[in-house]
């Protein structure tokens, strides 16, 4: 690992450090970017630095941008979503340049971060489906505990069709989910 990446994921960590939410006994932020860091690493070995550095760095202060501030709605959460990814970008621009990263680095994480080029950035695409498999390795089953079945399934469809072919092909070898959720990451 370079000086310049360990730096920027030590600043990530310090930051996600002040998340008032705790989950295992830990800042909730925090063990978001370590548990996004560790699937990037298992799914994709040879990430680049603005890789890491995104998927470190998917949810930084994420507390910060309350959701209730928001109007209700679908409308209110998508910008909420939108105002999280640009400041997720700017958090990690300031890191990256404090550490010396070159500006075409520093826009690469940026891109990742706000999901510019889904389905189309090979960048992007490994991201998403690293957010995806974490959601559902970490996040899923207590969050399905909450909802109604047509919301579960919903959820589960919107996640699959966010993925690459590969990424939904690891989640049917991964884990064992219903066959009715299961078909949406079949397709």
């Amino acid at each position: 690992m370079s000086e310049k990446l360990n730096q920027v994921l030590q600043a990530i960590d310090v930051a996600n450090a002040a998340d008032p939410k705790r989950e295992d006994g830990q800042p909730a932020s925090q063990l978001y970017g370590t548990r996004m860091s560790d699937e990037l690493a298992r799914l994709f070995p040879g990430a680049s630095e603005p890789l890491q550095i995104a998927a470190r760095g998917q949810h930084v202060e994420r507390w910060k941008l309350k959701r209730d501030s928001y109007p209700a709605g679908r409308v209110g959460y998508l910008n909420w979503r939108r105002d999280q990814a640009r400041h997720h970008g700017d958090v990690v621009a300031a890191l990256m340049v404090e550490a010396g990263y070159a500006a075409s680095d520093i826009e690469i994480a940026g891109q990742m971060l706000r999901k510019e080029g889904l389905k189309r950035n090979p960048g992007v695409q490994a991201l998403e489906d690293v957010i995806c498999l974490v959601f559902l390795k970490w996040y899923f089953t207590p969050f399905a505990a909450k909802h109604s079945a047509e919301k579960i399934q919903s959820i589960v469809e919107k996640t699959a069709r966010k993925m690459s072919p590969e990424g939904r092909a690891r989640v049917l070898q991964e884990f064992d989910l219903p066959a009715d959720l299961a078909a949406a990451f079949a397709s």
